[in-house]
């Protein structure tokens, strides 16, 4: 069965809704009040405060059955990114649905060795490729902001063979640019969720 809407509209604040979702032969039914909880509106979008269990709950289940990525909106996808950017120590802002110039998600981790992410969020069934331009894209974004370190793409899909070796690409991987398929993204979320899970067992 298809993941019922998690969310209204981005920007709705708080919602309540019920969800399922298929993995394998199970259904997982879900009471949700949120993946991201938001700390206020800043220039660029939405700052975040935190995440909430439902976040950890979804990456979990990613984690087992990643068929259950393509009953996700793409609004969820920029929130999970979003969320697992937080949980790994970055402030994020989660920007507008329009006018973003590429950017889904900026993360930034203050401190020696300070950094600033843009990432860009492609939730694409299997076989649709994120094409070649979208990527070049972002690089031209980045070249507008002279603060930014590094842009990410995650999708749920894959890139096109060879990618690395496009000459307008090449050199900027894997410092200035980060290129994250489906089989590193679902490695990543399980990855921050198992974390997250040792740390409330601990507690």
């Amino acid at each position: 069965m298809d993941l019922d809407r998690l969310a209204q509209h981005r920007w709705g604040g708080m919602f309540h809704a019920s969800s399922r979702i298929q993995t394998g032969t199970q259904t997982v039914r879900l009471s949700v009040s949120g993946i991201i909880i938001p700390h206020k509106h800043v220039e660029d979008g939405i700052l975040l405060k935190s995440t909430s269990v439902v976040w950890t709950e979804i990456a979990q289940k990613l984690g087992a059955d990643w068929t259950v990525a393509y009953q996700l909106s793409p609004e969820n996808w920029e929130e999970i990114i979003a969320g697992a950017f937080s949980k790994s120590g970055y402030d994020v802002i989660l920007t507008p649905r329009s006018g973003d110039h590429g950017r889904d998600v900026i993360a930034t981790k203050s401190g020696v060795g300070c950094v600033k992410i843009n990432g860009s969020v492609k939730a694409y069934r299997p076989g649709n490729l994120v094409p070649c331009d979208d990527v070049r894209a972002l690089l031209g974004v980045m070249s507008g902001e002279r603060d930014v370190s590094k842009g990410i793409i995650t999708t749920t899909s894959d890139f096109p063979p060879n990618i690395e070796k496009d000459p307008y690409i090449a050199p900027f991987l894997p410092t200035r640019l980060e290129l994250m398929n489906s089989v590193r993204l679902q490695n990543w979320l399980a990855e921050i969720s198992k974390q997250t899970t040792v740390k409330v067992k601990r507690l």
